[in-house]
């Protein structure tokens, strides 16, 4: 009987062996899991960091869009204004180009 406690004892032994080196692994595993997550995150960091200066200088940019939506109606006024001087140009040429005649 004693000497199928020892037995049992060394099983159970070796058993918290193999059960701690699994942990070690497992736990191994993590650290460098987690390493190779960490420098995935410094990465990304700095790729953020780059897109947030060219989001400024783009918003610089950009800025005055609004004020481009003025512009139409004052090309159409000047284009309005330009037929008219048109008018006026070759109502004067008609009179003059009948005289050279």
């Amino acid at each position: 009987m004693i000497a199928l406690t020892v037995v049992l004892a060394d099983a159970e032994r070796t058993l918290w062996y193999v059960t701690l080196g699994f942990g070690l692994v497992v736990a191994l595993a993590v650290a460098f899991l987690l390493l190779v997550l960490l420098r995935y995150l410094r990465s990304i960091e700095t790729g953020v960091s780059g897109l947030l200066a060219g989001a400024g200088r783009v918003a610089e940019n950009t800025a005055n869009i609004p004020q481009l939506e003025a512009t139409g109606p004052v090309v159409e006024a000047i284009g309005d204004e330009g037929v008219v001087q048109d008018a006026y140009m070759n109502a004067l040429t008609e009179g003059y180009a009948g005289e050279a005649k």
